[in-house]
C-alpha cells in the first residue's frame, strides 16, 4: 500500500494491483499513520494495524477479519 499525504480527501484507488491511500494530513508526528488507522477502521469497522512502514509512504496494513470483497467495495479502481 502506497499513501499520499496532503490529498484533498481520503479516498483508496488500485493502480496495476497497488493500493494507493489518499490522506489528508501532513507527513509529520505520525498524523498520516493516525487518520489511516482511523478512517480504514471506521470504512472496515475492523482492527486495523501497520505492520510495517511506520515512517515510509509504502506500509503494510493489517485488518483482521475481513474479505477481499468487503475491501474492494470501498476502492476505485484506475486500471
Amino acid at each position: 500500500m502506497y499513501v499520499k499525504p496532503n490529498s484533498k480527501e481520503f479516498k483508496i484507488i488500485t493502480d496495476n494491483n497497488e493500493f494507493i491511500v489518499f490522506c489528508r494530513e501532513n507527513p509529520e508526528k505520525g498524523k498520516v499513520n493516525k487518520e489511516l488507522i482511523k478512517e480504514l477502521s471506521r470504512l472496515f469497522h475492523k482492527k486495523v494495524e501497520i505492520a510495517a512502514g511506520f515512517t515510509s509512504k509504502q506500509k503494510k496494513i493489517l485488518v483482521k477479519d475481513v474479505s477481499e470483497e468487503e475491501i474492494m467495495k470501498h476502492v476505485t479502481k484506475t486500471d
